[in-house]
This record gives structure tokens, sequence and C-alpha cells, in this order.
């Protein structure tokens, strides 16, 4: 069993969506201080580095994080490289065979310096949902801040998902890993009420 980590470091280099709460760990007791141990505090937004959008971020009536079923993060997913493409389409997944896949990680390429915040990505059209759904994969994965343009107000492709049953998972780092099927761990923090969560974000060969 070969385990590979696709989670994005969490540290004061990592990019935050512009006008996003920045990721900061501080000690606030040293071992020194309290006299036997050292106690941490995290700041962040729930939407840093690799992390998971629940239906609530975009949809006022959608389910919270706590509320999300854990099978949709444990499960088997297949990796598709798009690199190179600005759209992806239906087009982009001709010849794919998804055989037990419930998740779909594509790999863009296209976010290398992940300390600075892209100013463009590439985009998705929504019959790719249509395709997820002829498929029964429930997760749509990427190596990007975003299922959607970073300028996006619409969200077309939160909307589709979120219509569709389908839940998000983004900010991946998926450089080293080729292509195939492999086991997805993605789970979210049990955090009561909230529109998104970090994961530790691993797949099983």
């Amino acid at each position: 069993m070969k385990i590979h980590d696709i989670s994005m470091m969490l540290n004061s280099d990592v990019a935050e969506w512009p006008g996003d709460t920045p990721f900061e760990f501080q000690l606030n007791w040293t071992k020194q201080q309290s006299g036997s141990v050292n106690v941490g505090q995290i700041t962040t937004s729930a939407h840093i580095g690799t992390h998971i959008d629940a239906p609530f971020h975009f949809d006022e009536l959608g389910k919270k994080v706590h509320e999300l079923p854990l099978e949709n993060y444990m499960v088997d997913a297949i990796v598709i490289d798009v690199s190179g493409q600005d759209v992806i389409s239906r087009a982009s997944l001709q010849g794919v065979e998804t055989a037990t896949a419930k998740a779909v990680l594509f790999r863009t390429s296209a976010w290398q310096e992940r300390t600075v915040f892209p100013e463009e990505i590439p985009t998705f059209e929504v019959e790719v949902v249509e395709w997820m759904v002829e498929n029964e994969i429930i997760l749509f994965g990427v190596d990007l801040p975003s299922v959607d343009s970073i300028t996006s107000k619409d969200l077309p492709m939160h909307h589709a998902l979120g219509t569709a049953g389908r839940y998000i998972l983004e900010g991946l780092v998926l450089d080293d890993i080729a292509e195939g099927m492999y086991r997805l761990i993605a789970l979210p923090l049990k955090i009561e009420g909230a529109d998104g969560s970090p994961v530790r974000a691993v797949l099983i060969e």
C-alpha cells in the first residue's frame, strides 16, 4: 500500500482568497509558560488550502458541514489529467472509464505557485456534471481554489453540482499523481453550521 498526501501545507505562506482570512498558527502557551504543554491557536478561513465546500456555501438551504454524509469522502477516485486545457468539457472525458470510481479528480496543473492566489484558472462546462451523474460519480475534485472561475458571481459549476446532489473538493495537490484509480480519503472536520472545512486528503494505491 502506498499513500499519497494530496493536501496543501497550511502555513503563513498559503494563499487565501483575496479579502478572506489568512492562515495563522501561533503558540498561545509555551511549555515554559504553562509548565507542562505547548498550546496552539489556529485562525483561518474555512476555505483555506485543500478543503471541501458544503452546499450551504452557495445555497442558503444547502447542507452544512456537520450534515454531510462521510461516505462521500471515502471513495474510489479516478485522477484525470487535463493539463493545458483552458476549458474542460464533456469532450475532454471521451474514452474515460470510471469503473468503481465515485470521485473524479482533475489535474489541471494550472496552479503551480500556491503561495500566490491565481488571477485566472481553467474553467469547467456544466455538462461535466451530466457526465458525473451518468457515471454515478458523487465527488468533484480539482487542483484549483475553485470549481468556477475566480471572478464568477453566478457560480454555475457550484450550483450545477449542488442541484445534482454532487459534492466539491478544492485545492488538491496532484502534481506528481499519475492518472488512474485510487482510494480517496478527504474527511471534513465536524464543524457545526460551517459552509466549508479544510481536509487532509490522501490517495491510496
